[in-house]
């Protein structure tokens, strides 16, 4: 773990230094600052670290400047003999706030807290990416099976029109305007559809964006598709769901 220390008492510094060692000796102090401008000109030149340990009061004013003239993204403990500075740290990217002389377990308990900080970000990045590829990645379906009468056939997407339910039974319906059972729910085939081409505008539709005439603004902050094959109700795109209609249409 690499840390920078921002602090005007070399004493203090020597001695944050050592608790350190004492809790983790993989700890590597990288850099020491005493001011405002010499912190700042560091981080402007690209110094990285994991984290800071940051004094308030420094040689040359108060070290919620650097903040101002820095855009500052390393978390930051801040560590302090006054108590009144406490809202204003953590306004910032601050894990903690150490009172001096700071005491072996605050310090260890704000580390902790730190790596538990980190952990519930990096498992959320991963997260993040393990959706994000699995998203590009995905296989959606491009046909669908239907039955006319004794007889089995598929339907290309590009040939659906849209999706309803009625009765909590699920139809597709082809862009002749034909209809046809099928075995899927509503919330089961917005998993199973590019999402690029096909969007459900309201409980009870999922519309293929080729089947848009003409989108128009309607009542109550909702809105209104003209296409063929919908009755007036079925037509409105949910005032919740207007908003990612509008991102769809954009994509």
């Amino acid at each position: 773990m690499k840390i920078v220390i921002i602090e005007d008492e070399n004493l203090s510094a020597e001695h944050l230094t050592n608790l350190l060692q004492k809790i983790d000796l993989s700890i590597a102090v990288v850099n020491y600052f005493d001011t405002v401008s010499a912190s700042v000109a560091a981080f402007n030149e690209g110094l990285s670290a994991d984290l800071i340990f940051m004094d308030i009061h420094l040689a040359d004013g108060n070290s919620f400047e650097i903040f101002n003239q820095v855009k500052l993204e390393i978390p930051v403990i801040f560590t302090t003999a006054f108590d009144n500075y406490a809202i204003q740290a953590f306004k910032q990217n601050s894990v903690d706030y150490l009172l001096k002389p700071i005491a072996l377990q605050d310090l260890k308990f704000a580390i902790e807290k730190f790596k538990k900080q980190q952990k519930l970000v990096n498992n959320d990045l991963v997260l993040s990416i393990t959706s994000a590829y699995q998203q590009i990645n995905k296989e959606y379906k491009t046909r669908f099976l239907v039955k006319l009468g004794q007889t089995i056939d598929t339907i290309p997407t590009d040939e659906i029109h849209h999706f309803e339910t009625k009765d909590s039974l699920s139809f597709l319906v082809t862009n002749k305007g034909n209809h046809f059972l099928i075995d899927y729910t509503l919330d089961q085939l917005e998993t199973l559809l590019q999402p690029k081409n096909f969007f459900r505008i309201n409980r009870k539709i999922i519309l293929n964006i080729q089947s848009k005439k003409k989108v128009s603004t309607y009542f109550n902050s909702r809105l209104s598709i003209t296409t063929k094959f919908l009755d007036n109700e079925a037509r409105i795109v949910s005032r919740e769901r207007v908003n990612d209609f509008k991102k769809w249409l954009d994509n």
